[in-house]
């Protein structure tokens, strides 16, 4: 591996400390290198604050005190393409420039219209030297979810549910019975804290009665999304308790309610993920997880609106349920989580 992929697998590294946070700005990672050894790092903490590079810099000149002569003799490293427009920061191209660095490197470019290819553009004609497509499989995995909004204007779609070992999904007395074991509920409640929303059915929201919030580790609760056509859902539930929020879509009204959205969809029955999607997206949600029912699940299989499917297999047989989804993909991964085993899957 050559010192621009060492460097740069760094700063993949110090993006992913982003994760939950920066959304939906992309998480991106930068180091400065001089002679071969790292100088400074920064990464994209939170949404509106400052962007790697910024960050980056700023810790070389806060721990050297020849900083302003190290920084034109180094390369910084940036898992994706420097901006080059005002948003609520100043553009980090300009930044780069200022601090006379001599070369950048790049992991892919930013799809976003209003840097795509400028901030490259205006390195190159400042005289600096511009390297793109280190790691680019890579960044561009790390910001799969920021690609996602911005291409397909819709959220990034993780399928999430827990099935038995003989393909049981729930019980068929409509009762509350857990799948999985503690390190599963677990790993749950972190991507809850890295992902921007959850979805759920009215049945799930009514049998389960679900907080759809982070208790079992630190982090951010997601906003929350119900599924409930005729407004049924009786208001005592934790989907409705106004502590987080929560977008409730359903056929007849658009209206809000403290922390609760009632947004209204008129064709309910015809294409209602791609609905449910859009809406999320001029929400600004970049990511979102469908956690059920089967039916809801389904419905996103069938229109091919999904990103990753993320499936729990327990050790457990049950006599007889409800049938778990059916889906095809590519298997990315299997892992052992306590005695569970969680399969991952792309289209």
């Amino acid at each position: 591996m050559t010192n621009d992929s060492i460097f740069m697998q760094r700063a993949i590294d110090l993006a992913l400390l982003g994760a939950g946070s920066v959304s939906p700005n992309p998480m991106v990672g930068a180091v400065v290198a001089h002679d071969g050894q790292i100088i400074g790092e920064g990464y994209h903490k939170k949404y509106g604050e400052s962007h790697a590079e910024v960050n980056a810099i700023q810790n070389v000149i806060d721990n050297f005190k020849n900083a302003d002569h190290l920084l034109k003799q180094s390369t910084i490293y940036v898992t994706l393409e420097p901006c080059a427009h005002y948003g609520k920061t100043p553009p980090c191209a300009d930044l780069i420039i200022k601090h006379c660095i001599p070369r950048i490197v790049i992991g892919c470019r930013d799809p976003f219209d209003s840097v795509n290819g400028k901030g490259i553009e205006k390195l190159l004609i400042a005289g600096k030297e511009v390297i793109t497509g280190v790691l680019e499989t890579e960044c561009l995995e790390l910001n799969r979810r920021f690609f996602t909004q911005i291409q397909k204007q819709r959220p990034y779609v993780i399928l999430k549910w827990a099935q038995t070992a003989n393909g049981f999904f729930a019980p068929e007395n409509h009762q509350q019975r857990w799948i999985t074991g503690k390190e599963s509920k677990i790993l749950v409640h972190q991507w809850r804290a890295e992902e921007d929303c959850i979805l759920v059915g009215k049945n799930t929201a009514i049998i389960d009665n679900p907080q759809l919030n982070v208790r079992l580790v630190k982090g951010k609760n997601p906003k929350r999304a119900v599924i409930d056509k005729n407004l049924a859902l009786p208001p005592h539930l934790n989907l409705l308790d106004n502590k987080q929020e929560t977008f409730i879509f359903n056929a007849i009204e658009s209206k809000i309610v403290g922390k609760n959205k009632y947004i209204s969809i008129e064709d309910f029955d015809h294409f209602l993920p791609q609905y449910i999607l859009y809406q999320l997206y001029l929400q600004d949600v970049q990511s979102v997880i469908v956690e059920g029912g089967v039916t809801t699940l389904q419905s996103f299989i069938k229109h091919n609106l999904w990103d990753e499917a993320r499936i729990f297999y327990s050790e457990d047989y049950w006599e007889n349920g409800i049938n778990a989804p059916t889906i095809k993909g590519n298997q990315i991964s299997t892992d052992k989580v306590g005695s569970d085993t969680l399969t991952i899957l792309k289209p």
